[in-house]
């Protein structure tokens, strides 16, 4: 009964939502993922250092950067610039974010920049999926965060590459050596999975 329930809502919202939006919507995770991966010929270096950028718009060299770039670049290429999204909600509302040492105010060369904020960004702005281990849940486009072993978090895009036994999609992703293609989705512990367009994908 329950499932009848959750499909006919799941159907509802699907057929509610103009067709336009939802092509557009899919489009843009084209552009996403086709930007992450053409990353991996680009970004060849992980280079965590502090730059001042401009505003908006602002990188780091496309040689270099770290996981959170490869997210900020390929949102860009679908007319999403995280660094100012990230920037008006931490002027409107610093105290929902994690606090760090000596910083007391919003800062756009590094905020977007810190993987907790886009995790808070991603939440706030009601991104946030269900944290499962059921490969089905997750969709190419889809952004992951991670705790790695040392305890940093990592972040990183769902591809719509799969591995060769077909059962999952890689990941694009700087962790220390450039941006890569890997199949990392289940190496480290999960600690937040988003989709950032509404008609992404029905999987969830």
């Amino acid at each position: 009964m329950i499932k009848n329930i959750l499909l006919f809502i799941t159907i509802f919202h699907f057929f509610s939502t103009p067709l336009w939006a939802q092509n557009a919507d899919h489009h843009k995770v084209d552009r996403v993922i086709a930007s992450a991966l053409e990353q991996t010929k680009q970004t060849l270096y992980y280079d965590p250092s502090y730059r001042r950028l401009v505003y908006p718009r602002g990188d780091v060299p496309l040689d270099r950067g770290v996981c959170t770039d490869v997210l900020i670049r390929a949102f860009r290429k679908a007319g999403v610039d995280l660094q100012v999204l990230v920037h008006e909600d931490m002027t409107q509302a610093f105290d929902a974010y994690p606090k760090r040492r000596g910083s007391n105010r919003p800062d756009p060369n590094i905020d977007h920049r810190r993987v907790l904020n886009l995790m808070k960004y991603f939440e706030r702005k009601g991104k946030a999926l269900r944290l499962t281990g059921e490969l089905t849940h997750f969709s190419p486009g889809d952004i992951v965060a991670w705790r790695l072993h040392n305890g940093s978090p990592h972040i990183g895009i769902i591809s719509n590459v799969q591995r060769p036994k077909k059962d999952r999609y890689l990941v694009v992703h700087n962790i220390g050596f450039g941006t890569k293609l890997e199949d990392i989705l289940f190496q480290y512990k999960m600690i937040g999975h988003y989709r950032f367009f509404k008609n992404q994908s029905d999987n969830v």
